[in-house]
Parts: C-alpha cells; structure tokens; sequence
C-alpha cells in the first residue's frame, strides 16, 4: 500500500516530495528514499531542482514540527517523572548542550541516520522552538539543495554517486560530529571561565 502511494506521489513531481517528506518525517517510513526523489524530479526536469529541493525541506520541516508538537504535547507526565533521575537528568544536561548536533547531521546527510528518536527527545527535554526549526531547516537545505545540484549536473547517475561514496559520507558524518562536538565543549568551557572570572 505505501508502495502505491509513494508511486502515485512521485507523479506529481515537486508537490509530490513535499507530500512524501512530511509523512516520512512525520514518522511513517515511505517506500522510496526522499534522496532519490529530488535527484530523480531534478534530472528529469532542472528547471525544476530548486522547486524540488524546497518541497523536501518544506515538507520535512512541516512532518519533523509534527512530530516534535505532538511528542512535546504528550510528554508532560515523562518530563516531571524524569526531573528526579540522575542518569535522566544528566542526559537531559547533555542533549541541551549537544543534542541538536545528533539532529542536524542526520538531517544533513543523505545516508540512513537514526533522527526520528532524537527530534523526540528534544521535544521532551524541551528544546526551544525557534532553535529546532533552525537546526532542521539549515540540515534539509544543505541536504536536498546538494542533491537537486548532483541531479542537475550528473543526472539519474547521481543515485549511483552518493551509494559509491557512502562510507566517505560516514566517515565525514563522524569528523563533523566531532569537530563540532569539540567546537562546542570549547566554547562552553570558554563561557563557564568568563562567568568565573566575572565573579566577586
């Protein structure tokens, strides 16, 4: 059934992708990759690759809000429980400081990344709005914008491309997560020496 219906989205082109992206990120896996949608409208038609890529982020950004609102309307209950925990609470400490990063690069690269389970945590462990928004719509833009570029310039063959190449993506995931892990970590020490410095 989800078969079909990615089938008969997919004929609408733009308006299909911003269909199929939000239900994928609202939580309903879709028969075929969203990755390959844009390449594939954006090799087929150029003149439509930005309108490609915008539905993607569009439609993902509306099905990841989803996601986020109805797991921050429900989780009330969990949050007060989990306000006691030690082990919870100093999760709670680290995705505050970090989390974000295990939603932008998912969200930025085009290779199988767990993102749903964290775009709930930071629902639950209350995430500002405007800051999850940012973070998502900045990882699609620079995910779908790079894929509708490789459908234009490589055509369908940019599918082939980005499977050859899935391990340097890895691999890249992984130093990115790091550098801005460790740019992070720095500059927090940073703010905690000033706010030292600064007191009587």
């Amino acid at each position: 059934m989800l078969a079909k219906l990615t089938a008969a989205l997919v004929a609408f082109g733009p308006l299909g992708i911003l269909a199929l992206a939000f239900i994928d990120s609202a939580g309903i896996p879709v028969a075929s990759g969203m990755d390959a949608l844009v390449i594939l409208v954006a090799a087929k038609a150029p003149s439509r690759a930005v309108l490609a890529a915008s539905m993607g982020v569009l439609g993902s950004l509306i099905g990841n809000l989803a996601l986020f609102l109805g797991a921050r309307a429900g989780a009330r209950r969990f949050v007060k429980d989990a306000d006691g925990a030690g082990s919870q609470q100093r999760f709670r400490d680290w995705f505050e400081r970090y989390g974000l990063l295990t939603i932008f690069i998912p969200c930025m690269l085009p290779i199988p990344l767990p993102l749903k389970v964290f775009v709930i945590s930071a629902a639950v462990l209350r995430t500002p709005l405007r800051t999850f928004v940012f973070v998502i719509t900045l990882g699609r833009s620079i995910r779908y914008g790079g894929e509708a570029y490789l459908g234009v310039k490589l055509g369908e063959g940019s599918a082939q491309f980005l499977r050859s190449y899935t391990w340097h993506l890895v691999g890249g995931a992984v130093a990115l997560f790091a550098v801005l892990y460790l740019l992070l970590m720095f500059t927090e020490r940073r703010r905690k020496k000033r706010a030292g410095a600064d007191l009587p």
